[in-house]
């Protein structure tokens, strides 16, 4: 070989090192996406099963940080639930799934498309991982609703949504209960159909006993309620079979390893809200005089409950649209 191809060929390599070392110091050398501060860990919830917790905020809080998202690592590859609200986060995730395995991320499974559980999804679809989502997702992306938003994300977070952020779409939609096994573990998908979005699914680790149920359960929180569609919520919550689970991981919210309690919480809300809205459509009170007289005491000082009055105002016109349509 000719000298001349041989200090190429060392300056090629030194090269490819020098990149190597640098990201290794900055994870976010040479990398398309603003860097973003904010602490995020992964936590183990069972072997080889983590995920990250956002804060109880509102949708632009902690540089957009306020979902979570899941991680399974297996011994052919990484399943990934959900994938944040920023393609920064989305790669910051993925930076931390970095150290525990070398292992690529083969599938992304997304519980729902809302904002903030789906703007990091361009970094694992470019790295070459499977997008599997709920049927309804298409309706969303089809609607003004998801440019819409995402323009509203570029101005609000930016320059963690910026110009080059975008939508991905699904490679697979999912509109029955779908199973798949990967590295000896086993994963079941159940579409919810619209409960708390146009699409929502719960992915279940069948091994571990660890369901992620998306925003179906918010956990520590007020809940968000408005583009839902609290009956069918409401069914899905109630026909939850949580026997056989250890562990429930919300869209929100901490881990519960007491599935029974986790799914309750939520329940009991949006039962508090149909109840009093129901009562109040039924009787023609306007809807200040009903919110007015109803007993916040066990929701007024948790996290996000400036969304008390919103659901409660949605979930009242919800009914009233029900009313009139029987």
């Amino acid at each position: 070989m000719p000298v001349k191809d041989i200090a190429v060929g060392v300056m090629l390599l030194c090269g490819g090192l020098f990149v190597a070392a640098a990201q290794a110091e900055n994870p976010w050398a040479n990398v398309p996406y603003e860097p973003t501060d904010v602490e995020m860990n992964l936590i183990e919830v069972a072997p080889n099963t983590y995920y990250v917790q956002g804060v109880a905020g509102e949708a632009t809080d902690n540089q957009g940080f306020m979902s979570n998202a899941g991680v399974v690592v297996t011994e052919q590859g990484v399943v990934v639930v959900d994938a944040l609200g920023t393609p920064s986060l989305g790669y910051l995730l993925l930076t931390k799934i970095r150290a525990v395995t070398d292992k690529p991320v083969v599938k992304v499974v997304v519980t729902h498309y809302h904002a903030d559980h789906i703007y990091g999804l361009q970094v694992f679809k470019d790295q070459g991982a499977e997008i599997i989502a709920p049927l309804g997702v298409k309706d969303y992306l089809a609607s003004p609703a998801a440019e819409g938003r995402l323009k509203q994300r570029r101005e609000a977070l930016f320059p963690w949504v910026d110009e080059n952020a975008r939508l991905v779409e699904p490679d697979v939609y999912v509109a029955q209960k779908m199973q798949f096994q990967l590295g000896g573990l086993d994963f079941e998908i159940i579409p919810l159909g619209s409960t708390h979005s146009e699409g929502d699914l719960m992915l279940n680790v069948v091994q571990s006993g660890v369901t992620f149920a998306g925003d179906l359960i918010f956990e520590g929180r007020i809940p968000f309620v408005a583009g839902a569609k609290p009956k069918y919520w409401i069914e899905s919550l109630t026909n939850m079979d949580t026997s056989r689970l250890k562990a429930i991981v919300p869209g929100h919210g901490p881990v519960s390893t007491r599935p029974a309690t986790a799914v309750s919480f939520t329940l009991e809300y949006l039962l508090f809200l149909q109840k009093h809205m129901g009562e109040a459509v039924e009787n023609l009170v306007p809807f200040d005089e009903a919110y007015a007289a109803m007993d916040w005491s066990l929701y007024e000082n948790m996290p996000a409950a400036k969304a008390n009055r919103f659901n409660a105002y949605y979930v009242y016109l919800d009914m009233e649209a029900a009313s009139v349509a029987r």
